[in-house]
């Protein structure tokens, strides 16, 4: 029988991946005041996500998660969320013509501010210091002072997420999002075959929009063609914050983690025994695990059974992060073991963090290698059977030069024009919508495959 579960059971768990306080007196009052803030997300919005989530689980949605690798403090503009949120819908307008399914919107935004680090210090010219480990725990200057846990950080991190969620909540209720808009969504530097294939797209769609309005379905009496659904998502790693945001839900007496709609457990922290899986098993979100390439079958269905012992579909997405050369090696095994138990999971493909490397100064990701997993993904999902939720990117709406190929032939030697990214290298806005096109084909071939079996039956 598992033992009873408590907001605060998690500390008595062994816990990875969190930092030091030197002050645990400042860090208690950072929490108190959390505690006293109005929740970011409610329950409702919660329980509307793992409805759609259901629905990816049996194959009948699309879930598209995306956004930075870890939010800052001093990037923190409106120009900048906006940009990520329109890169988002258009990638998700391109995806729904492929797959001719909804497309799941899941921002990794108002809330992503921490980052699980390989190692707790770093050594520059002799001097030891704490890693930086996202702006919600510390600085990234290479100083005492900057890399010293600061728990006020916390509560900013709060104020920000509250201002990111207004503004989207904005965005996505109010206009910006209306299908009349797919023009406007395009950014002045996605230019090339991308850029092109988007106004083809864009064209099509306004014929099918005023075929709509002819058939009495406006924005005015359709509310689906002038506004969507977009939640948010962060990797849930210092618990403190995440406690001090749990509440009880009023109208079913259950607990929610208010601070983002879906929270996730990394591949360092997914301990069955430890304190993230603890903390996350209570909560009523829809909630997500990282697999990587150690994650074994075993593994993997604790895990499952741990998260989520109802078999609730919805509840629980499996994020995997296997790395281009083992996709074929490893995914199979996990999808075997979990069809075969019957569990009701999303299956994501995170093509972005095995598949980081080294070019000179920079961390970087080959864009084929990001393509090269997400098709494998794909392909071992077709012989297995078994439905391909979604992918999960670390993307951003600017102009940056983070990762090496695609169109643009980025490569090693112009890394440094515009790498501007707080921790790991994200796909830029042309990527991006590059790699959407390329996801939508095999979509697409696989819908028509479908139905081609489909009538030969």
């Amino acid at each position: 029988m598992a033992e009873i579960w408590t907001p605060e059971s998690w500390r008595s768990k062994p816990i990875q991946q969190v930092p030091e306080y030197p002050d645990i007196a400042r860090l208690n009052a950072a929490e108190e005041t959390l505690r006293n803030f109005p929740p970011l997300v409610f329950a409702g919005e919660a329980r509307r996500l793992k409805a759609h989530l259901a629905e990816a689980a049996e194959g009948n949605a699309f879930v598209l998660q995306g956004g930075d690798c870890a939010e800052s403090f001093a990037e923190f503009h409106p120009n900048k969320i906006r940009d990520t949120f329109r890169v988002m819908l258009q990638m998700a307008v391109v995806l729904t013509f492929g797959a001719a399914l909804p497309v799941v919107k899941v921002g990794r935004m108002a809330g992503q501010f921490a980052k699980p680090r390989s190692a707790p210090t770093e050594t520059i010219n002799g001097v030891e210091l704490p890693s930086y480990r996202g702006d919600m725990i510390n600085g990234m200057d290479f100083t005492a002072e900057a890399r010293a846990a600061d728990p006020e950080r916390l509560v900013r991190v709060y104020n920000q997420s509250a201002a990111t969620l207004n503004l989207l909540r904005a965005f996505a209720q109010g206009g910006y999002a209306d299908l009349h808009k797919v023009h406007q969504w395009n950014l002045d530097f996605v230019a090339g075959s991308s850029g092109a294939r988007y106004a083809d797209l864009c064209a099509r769609l306004d014929e099918a929009l005023s075929f709509m309005e002819a058939c009495g379905l406006t924005s005015d009496t359709a509310p689906q063609i002038r506004e969507t659904d977009f939640f948010t998502s962060h990797e849930a790693l210092i618990l403190q914050y995440e406690q001090a945001l749990t509440r009880i839900d009023s109208t079913t007496g259950d607990w929610y983690d208010c601070s983002a709609h879906m929270l996730w457990i990394g591949d360092r922290t997914r301990q069955p025994d430890g304190a993230h899986v603890e903390f996350l098993r209570g909560v009523g979100n829809p909630v997500g695990c990282k697999a990587g390439p150690t994650t074994s079958p075993d593994d993997l269905l604790r895990l499952i059974d741990t998260l989520n012992p109802a078999n609730e579909a919805g509840r629980l997405t499996i994020i995997t992060r296997m790395g281009a050369d083992k996709v074929e090696e490893k995914l199979p095994a996990l999808l075997r073991a979990v069809k075969a138990e019957g569990r009701k999971v999303v299956w994501l493909c995170d093509p972005m963090h095995a598949n980081t490397v080294k070019m000179g100064d920079y961390k970087t990701r080959s864009f084929d290698a990001i393509l090269a997993e997400v098709k494998a993904f794909f392909a071992v999902h077709r012989a297995e059977g078994t439905p391909a939720g979604g992918v999960h990117f670390e993307m951003t709406g600017q102009d940056v030069t983070e990762c090496v190929g695609g169109a643009q032939a980025i490569d090693a030697d112009s890394l440094g024009d515009r790498y501007v990214t707080h921790c790991d290298p994200r796909l830029n806005a042309t990527q991006s919508l590059e790699l959407a096109f390329l996801i939508a084909e095999t979509l697409k071939d696989e819908r028509l495959a479908a139905r081609k079996a489909a009538r030969a039956r």
